[in-house]
């Protein structure tokens, strides 16, 4: 028997957001992070107040670097959480002129200003920010707001023309069901794949309990993959390791992956993934710009 399709438009989301605050002394210092050349584990337990950053010309703002370009590390992206107070953001966010951006709200209300219009984004709101458009970024509501801040050196290719701004939500969206998984495994698309303006995609992939990837994935994309909601068993390179709502995981290119749901709900998480490029020669992990 076939389940129904799942995450239908207008459905109901939930999203994971890290709070701080630091354990007493008393706690177990042992935690599941794991770093490796193949893949990184940072688990939700090591997101804490002394860890965050900050970053010039945001006004009430702290960070968690998720990931970042570095020898034996993330080569293509960076990732961060980003915790905005109320009246705090900025109007400078961008200082890397090449950098294109994906932002993705899991709590409060974030005003995204570009091109002079305002977009008041939600929990599952989503912005694609090419790198040539100036934007400010502000906590429109009355309470802390928290959003994922994926940023990519742009990677243009000439006859192409340059992918263009847009504010969704995902609600907004119909997921695709993957072939012959009965409905339990399915993808939420912001850009259509066969777009080659985009050298990025972000995703969000949803399992139903029960749900898996059958085999083990190995290819070129790396990836950063933050777990939303639920809890789920990753294979990465050799090891089986067990990952919960506002985890993340760092994958390397050719890293073998692959996953199942644990249940008792829904496992989910947001994907970053490189792209519709050549791998560049002679450049050890960059693509053709």
């Amino acid at each position: 028997m076939s389940t129904a399709p799942i995450a239908q438009a207008g459905a109901t989301r939930s999203y994971y957001a890290p709070r701080g605050g630091h354990p007493d002394q008393t706690a177990v210092m042992t935690d599941r992070a794991i770093f490796t050349d193949a893949y990184a584990v940072i688990p939700r337990g090591v997101m804490r107040d002394i860890v965050t950053s900050q970053f010039p010309f945001w006004e009430g703002t702290r960070a968690w670097i998720l990931a970042r370009p570095l020898s034996g590390f993330a080569e293509t992206f960076s990732q961060y959480i980003m915790e905005v107070m109320p009246g705090g953001g900025s109007d400078t966010p961008e200082l890397d002129s090449g950098a294109e951006a994906v932002l993705f709200v899991v709590d409060g209300e974030v005003s995204l200003t570009m091109d002079g219009q305002i977009h008041v984004m939600r929990p599952g709101g989503f912005a694609f920010i090419p790198h040539t458009i100036p934007y400010t970024v502000r906590n429109a509501g009355r309470e802390p707001a928290t959003f994922h801040w994926i940023r990519k050196a742009y990677e243009r290719v000439d006859g192409l023309d340059l992918p263009e701004a847009f504010v969704i939500n995902e609600v907004d969206i119909t997921p695709t069901v993957m072939p012959d998984t009965g409905g339990r495994w399915a993808t939420t698309q912001f850009v259509d794949p066969t777009d080659m303006r985009h050298d990025m995609h972000v995703t969000i992939v949803t399992f139903e309990p029960g749900g898996l990837i059958p085999f083990a994935e190995t290819h070129v994309m790396e990836h950063g993959l933050y777990v939303l909601e639920g809890k789920g068993v990753y294979r990465l390179n050799a090891d089986w390791v067990e990952v919960e709502a506002g985890d993340f995981i760092w994958l390397r290119s050719f890293c073998p992956q692959a996953c199942y749901a644990g249940g008792p709900g829904r496992f989910r998480y947001l994907l970053y993934k490189d792209m519709n490029r050549h791998p560049r020669l002679g450049v050890p992990g960059a693509f053709t710009r």
